[in-house]
């Protein structure tokens, strides 16, 4: 199958709205009782608000008459080209480099209660204890 580049692959709940429930006349409430399922979850598929599971899959492709592989490629054809949008959309935008901004946190360098020097991003001490340096409190700045 081919995903098409310039546009979201159909997803599933329209898939099934528009190519089987409307054509046969059948109602969601009518194909959930074939499914054996509540309302809400062929009414949440429908409206895209969940996803095709392999076992909704299954029961689909038994009540309608179809595969269940049609319902996984939907739902997989759908779910990938966002997923690669997004990580499209996540490398065009610029990296801000630190030390800019006026939202940028401090770094410190402190001591925690073994004396392994950590760095901290904008911690500030509020009290220290000359004879219990783990039990040192800690604020955000």
């Amino acid at each position: 199958m081919r995903r098409p580049k310039n546009r979201p692959p159909t997803p599933p709940g329209e898939m099934l709205l528009e190519e089987y429930l409307k054509p046969r006349g059948l109602t969601q409430v009518e194909l959930a009782a074939r499914m054996g399922v509540p309302i809400q979850r062929v009414n949440t598929i429908v409206n895209g608000k969940r996803g095709v599971t392999a076992e909704t899959a299954i029961l689909l492709a038994e009540a309608l008459d179809t595969s269940p592989e049609l319902w996984m490629g939907l739902q997989s054809d759908h779910d990938l080209w966002h997923a690669l949008r997004k990580r499209s959309k996540a490398r065009a935008k610029p990296q801000r480099s630190k030390g800019h901004g006026k939202h940028q946190s401090a770094l410190f360098q402190v001591m925690d209660g073994l004396g392994r020097r950590r760095t901290t991003h904008g911690l500030r001490r509020l009290s220290v204890s000359a004879a219990t340096p783990a039990m040192t409190r800690w604020r955000r700045g």
